[in-house]
C-alpha cells in the first residue's frame, strides 16, 4: 500500500493548473458569445432569426474548416508557440466586437475568430494529455473537461445576468479581459516539445492524417445529436425572451449543468458495466422528452424542468459518443477519432443553428424545439442501424477467427 501511493504522480501541479484555467477562460468566452449573439443580433442589428442563426454557423464553420489541419499546424510550429499565438488572436478578435454594428462585419469577424478556437482548443488538449502522468490519464483528463463544462454553466449565466443591466458593448470588453487572463496564464504552462518539423515537412499529407474512417459512423450519430443541441446553445435565450421568461434563463443553464454534472459519474459507470446501449438509448429518450416538454413551457417550472431533463439526457451522450469513436480506432490513433467526431459535433452545431434559425422565422420557437425532438427520435433509429452493424461485424469478424 505504501508502494502504490508514493508512486502515485500527481496531477495538479502548477502547469496544469494553468492550463486549466487558460481552457476554462478560452470556453468561458466562447460559450457566453455563442449565447448573447443571436440576442445583439437581433436587438442590436435588427436582423432576423436567420441571421441570429448565422453567428453560432459561420463561426463553428470556420473551426471545422481548420480542425483537421491543426495537428499539422502544432507539429510545425510546437505546441507552446501555437498555444501563445492561438489564445493571443483568439484575445484579439474579442476586443474587435467593441466595434461591431454591421452584420457582415459580424460574420467575417465571427470566421476570423472561429480560426483561433479551432487551434486553441486543440492544442490545450494535447498539452493537458502530456503533462498527465501515464497511469492517472483517464482521471486528470476527466478533471481538464469540468473545465468546460463548468464554462457552460458560467458563461450563459454571467453573460445574460449582466446583460440586464449593462449594453453590449461593455459585456464585449469584459470578455476580452477574460481572454487577457487566459494569455497571460499561458506562459506559466510548461510543454515538451518534440522535433519533428523535418519529417513533416518531408511526408505528404493525406486523408489519414486528418480523420479516422472507422470513427465516422458513430460521429454521423453525434452530428445529429449536436443538430438538436444548437436549438438550445442558439436560441434558448432568444426563446426565453419571446415568453417573458429571460430573467429566468440564466438559470435554465445552472440546472442544465447541475443535471450533467451530478450525473456524469453515475452513467460513466453504467457505460463500463453494461455497455453503451444502456446510457444512449435512456439518454435520448430523456433529452426528446426535455425538447418536447420546452416547446411548450411558459412557466419558470418547466422551464427548469426541460432544463434539468435536457441536461440528463445530453449530458450523457457526449462522453458516451467519443468514447465510442475512440475505442473503434485502434489505440495509436486515438486522437484522429477524436478529431474526427468533433469535426461531425461541431458542423452539426453550425448546420442546426442556421436550419433551426430558419424555422423558428417561419414557424416560431416551439415548432423549432419540435424539429429538435424529432431529430433525436431519428438519431435513435440511426444508432440503432449503427450498433446493429457493428454487432454483425464483430460476429463476421469471430467467425473468420475460427
Amino acid at each position: 500500500m505504501i508502494v502504490e501511493h508514493s508512486t502515485k504522480q500527481n496531477i495538479w501541479t502548477r502547469p496544469f493548473f494553468m492550463a486549466l484555467l487558460n481552457n476554462f477562460f478560452l470556453f468561458l468566452v466562447f460559450y457566453s458569445l455563442l449565447t448573447i449573439l443571436p440576442l445583439y443580433v437581433l436587438d442590436e442589428l435588427h436582423g432576423t432569426e436567420g441571421q441570429a442563426g448565422l453567428a453560432t454557423t459561420v463561426f463553428l464553420l470556420s473551426a471545422i474548416i481548420v480542425r483537421p489541419f491543426s495537428g499539422k499546424i502544432i507539429e510545425l510550429l510546437g505546441k507552446k508557440k501555437t498555444l501563445i499565438l492561438s489564445v493571443l488572436m483568439f484575445g484579439i478578435s474579442s476586443f474587435i466586437y467593441f466595434w461591431v454594428n454591421d452584420f457582415y462585419f459580424l460574420m467575417g469577424l465571427r470566421f476570423f475568430h472561429g480560426i483561433w478556437f479551432s487551434i486553441g482548443s486543440t492544442v490545450m488538449v494535447a498539452i493537458a494529455a502530456d503533462m498527465i502522468p501515464a497511469n492517472r490519464k483517464g482521471e486528470g483528463l476527466g478533471y481538464f473537461a469540468m473545465s468546460m463544462n463548468l464554462a457552460v454553466v458560467v458563461g450563459p449565466f454571467l453573460s445574460l445576468a449582466l446583460l440586464q443591466w449593462i449594453p453590449y458593448t461593455t459585456l464585449f470588453m469584459g470578455l476580452a479581459w477574460i481572454i487577457v487572463i487566459g494569455f497571460l496564464c499561458s506562459f506559466g504552462i510548461q510543454v515538451t516539445e518534440n522535433d519533428v518539423m523535418e519529417q513533416v515537412l518531408s511526408r505528404r499529407l493525406t486523408l489519414k492524417d486528418l480523420i479516422e474512417v472507422k470513427a465516422i459512423p458513430i460521429a454521423l450519430v453525434g452530428f445529429l445529436t449536436s443538430f438538436a443541441y444548437s436549438g438550445i446553445m442558439s436560441f434558448i435565450s432568444v426563446y426565453a425572451k419571446s415568453i417573458g421568461l429571460f430573467e429566468s434563463v440564466s438559470l435554465f443553464f445552472v440546472v442544465f449543468a447541475a443535471a450533467m454534472l451530478l450525473s456524469r459519474p453515475y452513467t460513466g459507470r453504467l457505460f463500463d458495466r453494461s455497455g453503451p446501449n444502456a446510457v444512449i438509448y435512456p439518454s435520448l429518450v430523456i433529452f426528446a422528452f426535455g425538447l418536447i416538454l420546452l416547446s411548450f413551457t411558459h412557466s419558470v417550472v418547466f422551464l427548469l424542468i426541460s432544463g434539468t431533463l435536457i441536461g440528463l439526457g445530453y449530458g450523457a451522450l457526449l462522453p458516451s459518443f467519443q468514447t465510442m469513436s475512440i475505442q473503434a480506432a485502434p489505440k495509436r490513433r486515438t486522437g484522429h477519432a477524436t478529431a474526427t467526431f468533433f469535426i461531425f459535433y461541431d458542423l452539426g452545431i453550425a448546420v442546426g443553428s442556421f436550419v433551426l434559425g430558419l424555422v423558428s422565422s417561419q414557424f416560431g420557437f416551439s415548432a423549432l424545439y419540435i424539429v429538435c425532438s424529432g431529430v433525436v427520435l431519428v438519431t435513435v433509429a440511426a444508432y440503432k442501424i449503427l450498433t446493429k452493424r457493428r454487432t454483425m461485424a464483430v460476429h463476421q469478424g469471430e467467425a473468420l477467427e475460427l
